[in-house]
């Protein structure tokens, strides 16, 4: 073990690397001797596998039982400075990444970052794109939002609709969606469909973005994070979603200063900084590529570059999606039905009748269906139930 942790002084470690391993030292010297008993059989050369090497040893070797009350806050800091150490290191490696392993790494990372379910979003999405945002149902805004609810039917929505990022805790923001959808509507249509985003649509967007927190919440916060959360669902290849989580990371790894957190700065920044930067990567640059597996995700690569902010092996399973699939069915009489707007039943419904092995007679009771939703059935149950009963 001796030998694992001072391995870093003999790497070429740039300032920062050289930080985080001196935080590391720092705790794990409360730590010293639980670390001392683990037997260490690998060796990395790199400070980025080393890093990783350490998270996995704190993770899965440390015997926990060992360890004071006290230890275990000093063990949370060594596991959080590692995970923000690799998560800096891999998108400094993402800078200049050629196309073919910036699509490796996302395929390497697939399960662990929820994948499948990022991509059915996307997907989804852009089934919407055309769909001006005040004549979209309210599950579908709350999808574009990153605002995840009951109503999202799993069988309707088989992914988290809050991956890349969540806005439930920006309150004054959701109000403004609720609130003036023809304006967020109008505000939309000002980033274009297709073509690199120029500067004057995306300044243009944040003009508009300003005005109407000025216009409707003239006391409150004017909300950064949510807009970068918009953007990237509109247009998945030409911008990222930020968090108050991801964001210094993300500026460390791309070399560029922080985000200020003010508007209109924060929108400047974003844009110069950020943005500007990814747009000098070669995997940002790559025409449509052969393979269908990248093509699946090469129109979704710049919001997917937060795959390369580390995350725990089981943050995929974290999904709101699973937990809403996989909630355990009520044993009492009393149920809390989800009910809908109609407008919003019938949407649902017909998506799931689209299904090419939903028999005739299933199609011709959607009125029925659709009244059994509009009541608060998930639109699997009401489809189950006229099939048992009419089958």
């Amino acid at each position: 073990m001796k030998k694992l942790l001072t391995a870093p002084v003999q790497m070429n470690l740039s300032e920062s690397q050289n930080q985080y391993y001196q935080q590391i030292l720092q705790h794990i010297a409360q730590l010293s001797l639980n670390f001392m008993a683990v037997k260490v059989h690998t060796y990395p050369e790199k400070f980025l596998d080393w890093c990783i090497e350490l998270h996995r040893i704190c993770q899965q070797d440390l015997n926990l039982a060992l360890l004071d009350d006290h230890q275990f806050k000093p063990l949370k800091k060594i596991e959080d400075t590692l995970v923000q150490a690799i998560s800096v290191d891999q998108i400094k490696l993402s800078r200049v990444m050629p196309w073919p392993v910036f699509a490796a790494f996302i395929d390497q990372n697939s399960q662990r970052h929820g994948l499948a379910e990022r991509i059915a979003l996307l997907d989804y999405l852009q089934t919407k794109k055309d769909i001006a945002f005040d004549q979209l149902i309210e599950e579908d805004k709350l999808a574009l939002i990153g605002k995840h609810s009951a109503k999202h039917d799993p069988s309707i929505y088989p992914f988290d609709v809050e991956w890349f990022a969540s806005t439930k805790a920006a309150k004054p923001f959701i109000s403004l969606v609720n609130t003036q959808p023809q304006a967020i509507a109008q505000l939309l249509a000002t980033i274009p469909a297709t073509g690199e985003v120029s500067e004057q649509a995306y300044f243009d967007f944040v003009e508009q973005y300003i005005a109407l927190f000025t216009k409707y919440l003239p006391n409150e916060k004017i909300a950064f994070m949510p807009a970068t959360r918009l953007l990237a669902m509109l247009r998945p290849d030409q911008f990222v979603a930020l968090t108050n989580a991801k964001v210094d990371m993300i500026c460390q790894g791309l070399g560029v200063s922080k985000i200020r957190s003010q508007a209109p700065l924060a929108f400047i920044d974003y844009w110069h900084e950020i943005i500007s930067t990814i747009r000098t990567s070669p995997w940002y640059n790559q025409a449509l590529p052969e393979a269908s597996n990248e093509q699946a995700i090469w129109p979704y690569r710049v919001a997917l570059l937060d795959m390369f902010l580390f995350v725990e092996e089981d943050h995929a399973s974290k999904s709101n999606y699973l937990k809403l699939r996989d909630k355990p069915a009520k044993t009492s009489n009393k149920t809390t039905a989800v009910k809908r707007t109609k407008a919003s039943a019938e949407q649902l419904v017909d998506h799931a009748l689209q299904d090419e092995s939903t028999p005739e007679f299933i199609k011709g009771m959607r009125d029925s269906i659709i009244k059994s939703v509009q009541a608060g059935k998930s639109v699997d149950d009401s489809i189950n139930l006229m099939k048992a009963i009419f089958s």
